[in-house]
């Protein structure tokens, strides 16, 4: 694989993850079982799944009224664009 193409694969596959996984926890949710931890939730949003995040929290209706999800993934995105910003703004 181009090592071009690695980086977006690699935040394709992250924002699936994270989506799914809010997916599997609102399921959990509603059926009382076991839960996925928030850290694992908030781990795939900062490794780069903050869209996907974001994404599941609006379609699954999920996290939507918990503080610290409703401040801080769009938190993490605009974190993630600005770095991404300045990466792109100094290569070229």
């Amino acid at each position: 694989m181009d090592i071009s193409l690695t980086f977006p694969v690699y935040l394709m596959i992250v924002n699936i993850g994270a989506f799914s996984l809010m997916g599997i926890d609102k399921k959990k949710s509603i059926k009382k079982e076991y839960r996925i931890p928030e850290k694992t939730l908030f781990a795939w949003a900062i490794a780069g799944g903050s869209v996907g995040s974001i994404v599941g929290m609006q379609l699954f209706r999920h996290k939507t009224r918990h503080a610290s999800f409703k401040i801080g993934m769009p938190l993490i995105f605009v974190i993630q664009a600005y770095l991404l910003g300045d990466y792109v703004l100094s290569v070229i």
